[in-house]
């Protein structure tokens, strides 16, 4: 089975959990979170996946959904936090956003970047937060810019996908945030691009003394939606049944 993220946002919103996981083994969590998938598509999420860090510890929750108005993402919104908390025992809730897609390239002519399980991605981070005044540049256009002029020399990268998410402080200065995701033929090929270059170094002039939050994670591809569909077909309760119920088993430990 494979998963996709759009190139734009034309017909999908996409959803990043960002979690931090409180037990050391992390099956019963990836198992938990696989069964959110599924309750998911209940709700219109056309395409999900679990990536784990493979330098760090945190473990990212991808859903692509069918757009829906503002109200009806509200909504969602309070469904989805409401059945995370079952699974609160096991994880930190580090993230949780709606990214929209704005531009995308593939090496297979592809319209959307498709991966599987077992294979590598990654996630460059770049967050505006400072108090000048980011209207003196359109940030997210910035990141299109050395996007486009470096992915066709990226050797070893699949496919590739820009996102962005604002948000609005108390003091109504935007705060910007710019995804670059990229899919890799292998994870040799992702760190062979890391040592030949400095991905900081590409950003930086373009950005005109801005001060930046900038981080790099490397992951792997543990699930995408559909690779254990036949054995939540037998199983004898719905999938957020399942969740449910362990929830309860977790209250009722001494």
């Amino acid at each position: 089975m494979a998963c996709y993220m759009p190139f734009n946002s034309r017909n999908l919103d996409v959803n990043i959990l960002v979690l931090k996981p409180k037990i050391v083994l992390v099956d019963e969590l990836v198992d938990a979170l696989k069964h959110f998938s599924i309750w998911t598509e209940t709700f219109g999420c056309v395409h999900s996946s679990i990536l784990q860090s493979i330098h760090g510890n945190m473990i990212v929750w991808y859903g692509a959904w069918m757009k829906r108005s503002d109200n009806d993402k509200r909504s969602l919104n309070s469904a989805i936090m409401s059945m995370l908390t079952n699974i609160s025992s096991m994880a930190v809730l580090m993230d949780y956003s709606f990214f929209e897609t704005y531009a995308g390239e593939s090496k297979t002519g592809s319209a959307s970047a498709r991966f599987s399980t077992g294979d590598t991605v990654s996630f460059s981070i770049i967050a505006h937060t400072a108090d000048e005044n980011i209207s003196q540049l359109d940030l997210s256009y910035t990141i299109l810019a050395t996007f486009k002029s470096s992915f066709l020399s990226m050797d070893g990268v699949t496919s590739g996908v820009c996102l962005k998410k604002y948000q609005n402080s108390k003091n109504a200065v935007a705060d910007e945030f710019i995804l670059n995701f990229f899919v890799w033929k292998s994870l040799q090929s992702c760190y062979s691009y890391i040592l030949k270059s400095d991905i900081k170094d590409v950003i930086v002039p373009y950005l005109k003394g801005l001060s930046l939050d900038f981080k790099y994670d490397i992951f792997r591809v543990i699930y995408v939606s559909g690779d254990n569909l036949m054995d939540f077909q037998y199983s004898p309760s719905p999938p957020h049944q399942m969740l449910q119920t362990k929830k309860r088993q977790e209250r009722s430990r001494p």
